[in-house]
């Protein structure tokens, strides 16, 4: 097998560690695969975002976001627009974008993200950590 390749891999999600998510309120991410997987090209991410919880807006100049819900129900901010998704729901974030999300229900969100591995993966925050945020 070419070097650049590595083995298949089926992980299940009680295998990783969930991190608070700094500078938001009620976020936790877990990697599910990534580059210690062997997948050197992407990240597979979940996030929990509790009721009341908040990822404030922010950008990243060259990273691309591909998510799908998994489960509740959240307002999320893509530019200038908000929408409301939920399970099913495919979200697509063009490097760039200004984008944030609130869980503003009463049950806890899931959400998959996809973004491609870098090592100059960098975040630009638009707008102040909410009240309650974990700090940096």
């Amino acid at each position: 097998m070419d070097e650049r390749f590595s083995e298949p891999l089926v992980t299940q999600p009680e295998r990783t560690n969930a991190v608070p998510v700094l500078r938001a309120r009620g976020a936790q991410m877990a990697v599910l695969i990534g580059p210690d997987d062997g997948a050197h090209r992407f990240i597979m991410r979940r996030f929990h975002l509790a009721p009341g919880g908040r990822i404030p807006s922010h950008s990243h100049d060259a990273i691309e976001h591909e998510q799908v819900m998994v489960r509740g129900e959240m307002a999320i901010g893509l530019g200038d627009d908000e929408h409301t998704v939920h399970p099913g729901d495919a979200i697509f974030i063009p490097a760039g974008t200004p984008h944030w999300y609130e869980n503003r229900g009463t049950k806890e969100v899931e959400f998959i993200c996809v973004v491609p591995y870098t090592t100059e993966y960098s975040t630009e925050w638009l707008e102040d950590p909410p009240e309650g945020a974990v700090k940096e």
